[in-house]
């Protein structure tokens, strides 16, 4: 596996080769990244936002519908030093970075963890403006 981070401008289906390292998404009008099938192999992706998001949305989504992502994403409110977070529901499967409400600026990170079958696990850490809204969804 390679340690060395690589650049995502387009839409791109995640494999064990992207793994372990830094996953740039530089791309203004946004993309989707599809994670592979969840299994419990202890694979860790880590998506670092290097262009804000200014049209479209990037999306972060699992391979199938069996599979979620549970945890939380904490988000630094622009209107002051606060921060407000969201969990990903029972059902979430889905990750939108607007560039506004639901992250997707420069810096935003999400790092993801393949901890059983059907199950990622999901930390992120991002800033938003406007009225801060859950990235969290159900639409695979």
């Amino acid at each position: 596996m390679s340690f060395q981070a690589k650049t995502f401008t387009a839409s791109a289906a995640l494999s064990l080769a992207d793994a372990d390292a830094p996953l740039v998404v530089s791309a203004a009008a946004g993309l989707t990244l599809t994670l592979p099938a969840a299994s419990g192999s202890g694979t860790s992706y880590e998506i670092v936002i290097g262009t804000t998001v200014t049209s479209n949305s990037v999306i972060v989504r699992v391979a199938n519908s069996s599979d979620t992502i549970r945890g939380i994403a904490i988000t630094a409110q622009d209107g002051g030093d606060t921060a407000v977070a969201f969990e990903a529901g029972a059902t979430a499967d889905t990750i939108t970075m607007n560039g506004s409400t639901t992250g997707g600026l420069l810096g935003d990170r999400i790092i993801l963890k393949d901890i059983a079958a059907n199950l990622w696990s999901v930390n992120v850490i991002m800033a938003a403006t406007g009225t801060e809204a859950s990235p969290f969804s159900a639409t695979v």
